[in-house]
């Protein structure tokens, strides 16, 4: 059986370093047998932040490429804070936002980012929950941000 950490491996995946809490707040939280993340912006592997606003100096792939560090970012953020993530059994629901102008309309197309790579980590049935997708001005004109809640195995 394919573990999650073993997909992430075969993938090739780089993670990059988990962002430190950028307020009052912790970046995950178990309650129960669920994992919740608070917001993750995409950390790129040098610590910066991929910054930009869908519709003016970026355009969908790019908005699409910040929405798949995100999911890196995720996975930093639970291995990180939380601990082994071969514990999780499912991703139950993702609000991903992103920093755009207000005719863009395809802001479930550049989250598609962060859900295609949960689907190959998690798998097909695993990887995909419930979503929201909406636009929105962002902090630190970060292109994107995604919060997600996770079922733990028992």
């Amino acid at each position: 059986m394919n573990t999650p950490s073993k997909r992430i491996q075969e993938l090739g995946l780089v993670l990059p370093p988990a962002p430190p809490p950028a307020g009052l707040y912790k970046p995950v939280l178990v309650v129960e047998n669920f994992l919740y993340v608070s917001g993750q912006g995409p950390m790129n592997t040098d610590g910066s932040l991929f910054t930009g606003r869908v519709g003016d100096n970026l355009n969908l792939e790019d908005g699409k490429r910040a929405a798949r560090q995100v999911a890196l970012t995720m996975l930093a953020t639970i291995t990180t804070h939380f601990g082994n993530i071969d514990r999780i059994k499912r991703l139950v629901k993702t609000l991903g936002m992103v920093n755009c102008t207000p005719d863009f309309s395809d802001q479930p197309l550049v989250i598609n980012g962060y859900s295609e790579l949960m689907a190959e980590v998690f798998g097909p049935d695993h990887g995909v929950g419930v979503r929201s997708a909406v636009g929105m001005m962002l902090p630190g004109q970060v292109a994107v941000e995604i919060e997600a809640m996770f079922e733990l195995h028992t």
